[in-house]
């Protein structure tokens, strides 16, 4: 069963496990026709998370609901922040990364210098344990890979995201941690803590995620 963190008349709020896939693949049912066969629901998906990627994802209950979203999304009013670790240390530990995102091999991403139509993510990073390090990123825009590929440009892979040059691990830690958007003109608030992953587990996650998104304010 899937967790569902929001479910009201105009859309619903999934925690999307690792490893699962958006879309249907072979006989494996995507996160969409799991989260249909689950609420009995026609959804409207308004944005992804990558396969390795969990945490909270939006689904539509209409198509007048899903364009309004879209249109959120696209006047970047939707706020994230995602939590990643990684064991390779920084060029940094917090600041701005921007660059321009071109296609590399193999459907892989790579930032470069220019900034003509740049990813833009804002990021906070601390220890978490001796050789784990803690990130949270705050993307203003929202491109394909856009965080895995970040991390990578400052020397932090993300554990477990071999595509990126990232060590072997028990799952690929990077998580969708909270959305903010105004919704008929309340302003609505989500976030979610990982639920899988041994360092995503530790004793401090809690704490120090609280301390790294509030230095973002």
């Amino acid at each position: 069963m899937l967790s569902i963190v929001e479910n009201n008349l105009d859309y619903l709020i999934v925690e999307k496990p690792p490893e699962v896939s958006f879309h249907n693949q072979q006989e494996t049912l995507g996160l969409q026709q799991r989260l249909e066969q689950q609420t009995q629901i026609k959804l409207w998906p308004v944005h992804r998370l990558d396969k390795i990627t969990s945490g909270l994802v939006i689904f539509a209950k209409s198509a007048p609901a899903a364009a309004i979203f879209g249109e959120l999304f696209e006047k970047r009013q939707v706020k994230k922040v995602y939590l990643a670790i990684s064991d390779k240390k920084p060029k940094k530990k917090m600041g701005k990364i921007c660059g321009d995102m071109v296609k590399a091999r193999s459907g892989s991403w790579k930032l470069t210098l220019n900034k003509s139509n740049p990813a833009i993510s804002e990021f906070r990073s601390q220890s978490l344990s001796p050789g784990i390090r803690l990130f949270a990123i705050k993307p203003t825009t929202g491109k394909t890979h856009q965080i895995r590929v970040a991390l990578k440009s400052i020397g932090s892979p993300i554990l477990g995201d071999a595509r990126y040059g990232g060590t072997e691990s028990d799952r690929g830690y990077l998580h969708s941690y909270s959305l903010e958007f105004m919704w008929q003109e309340q302003l609505k608030r989500y976030h979610v803590l990982p639920s899988s992953g041994q360092y995503f587990l530790h004793s401090s996650m809690a704490n120090l995620t609280n301390k790294l998104v509030e230095s973002f304010s």
